[in-house]
């Protein structure tokens, strides 16, 4: 599982010229699903993102995780993150998981990251999206589960 972490100051998506998902402060991640990805993946993704200190203090310094914060999450499906362009030009996307696969995943990273307290908005999986963000440091981490470390 891959996911691309933002922290912003708002955020929104819109499909067909509808808002769909839209939050104040917190975190945007795209989320893409890989061929072979486990519930383990997806736990370690979420709570790796719940538990990060990227949060600031009254100093400016990031110590405290969404979990200790008022802040939201808006999750967007992003199959391209799996994309392989070792050979040629054109991205392959044989490593993304089939669609209801991913869709799955995708629903239940949602439920997850909801059960632990946190708002979650969300794109719709499968559309043609446009998102509006205005990122916060700006601050971008990129995960990956496969080079997660024991």
């Amino acid at each position: 599982m891959r996911a691309v972490i933002q922290r912003v100051l708002e955020a929104e998506v819109i499909v067909n010229r509808e808002s769909v998902g839209r939050i104040g402060s917190g975190l945007l991640i795209y989320l893409g699903v890989q061929q072979g990805d486990t519930n383990d993946d997806l736990i370690w993704t979420a709570e790796k993102i719940l538990k990060m200190r990227i949060f600031p203090d009254s100093d400016e310094r990031m110590n405290f995780p969404i979990t200790d914060t008022a802040s939201s999450i808006l999750v967007v499906s992003q199959f391209t993150l799996c994309a392989d362009v070792h050979k040629g030009n054109r991205p392959s996307f044989t490593k993304a998981s089939p669609p209801e696969e991913a869709n799955d995943f995708y629903e239940e990273f949602k439920r997850y990251v909801a059960s632990r307290g946190i708002p979650v908005q969300s794109g719709v999986f499968g559309a043609m999206m446009h998102v509006n963000s205005v990122n916060d440091g700006p601050l971008t981490i990129i995960l990956d589960s496969k080079e997660k470390v024991s």
